[in-house]
């Protein structure tokens, strides 16, 4: 398994988490009906998960970007830069 796989992997479980904390303190909500401590405690949860969310999207974002070697991309200049990315292109 390299660098690829586990970014994709991390960013996916980012995603998969927004969604279920989402979905989690949205749900709370439609079935209490009102604004009480466990609809309190579900929005805190959603909290948590978001924020784990986003910072595996994050991480993930940044493997891909480090296996792909974009970061050359940013440092290079004129002809280096077409041969870069011809490279990086090939994969």
């Amino acid at each position: 398994m390299n660098l690829l796989f586990w970014g994709l992997t991390i960013g996916a479980a980012g995603k998969i988490l927004l969604g279920v904390g989402v979905l989690i303190a949205h749900s709370k909500l439609v079935h209490e009906e009102t604004i009480n401590y466990l609809v309190l405690k579900s929005y805190r949860t959603e909290h948590l998960l978001t924020v784990t969310g986003l910072i595996l999207i994050v991480v993930g974002y940044g493997m891909e970007i480090h296996f792909y070697d974009f970061v050359q991309m940013l440092t290079c200049s004129g002809s280096d830069c077409a041969l870069t990315a011809t490279a990086i292109l090939s994969q």
